[in-house]
């Protein structure tokens, strides 16, 4: 079992930042961010392995870097240059397997969310 809390959300206006952090109970070889916009599917925003190899979702590259702390098992996201449509739930989610990507169905483990809202 993997506990997935996750904290740093809140209101910012386009253009600002935010920084999410998910505390873990331990990390998995694949840690993830996902986010849930209203009235929208459950999307892929970025991934991290142990080795750090990252990948992101287009829509937020170069706006978006996700990190970890090994020493504290903390995952982190960055957010920058936020636009109204980063608008979503953030979850975090830990992989049980030794691959990763951002198929949600790879990640067996997952946090309670938290809430970013962009205005314009």
């Amino acid at each position: 079992q993997v506990q997935l809390v996750e904290s740093g959300g809140g209101s910012v206006q386009a253009g600002g930042s935010l920084r999410l952090s998910c505390a873990a109970s331990r990390f998995t070889y694949c840690m993830a961010w996902f986010r849930r916009a209203p009235g929208k599917e459950r999307e892929g925003v970025a991934y991290i392995t142990s080795g750090t190899t990252t990948n992101y979702a287009d829509s937020v590259k170069g706006r978006f870097a996700i990190s970890r702390d090994n020493a504290k098992n903390i995952l982190f996201l960055q957010l920058d240059r936020l636009k109204p449509e980063d608008t979503a739930m953030y979850y975090c989610a830990a992989g049980g397997r030794n691959y990763c990507n951002l198929d949600s169905s790879l990640f067996d483990y997952w946090g309670q969310g938290t809430q970013v809202t962009v205005s314009s």
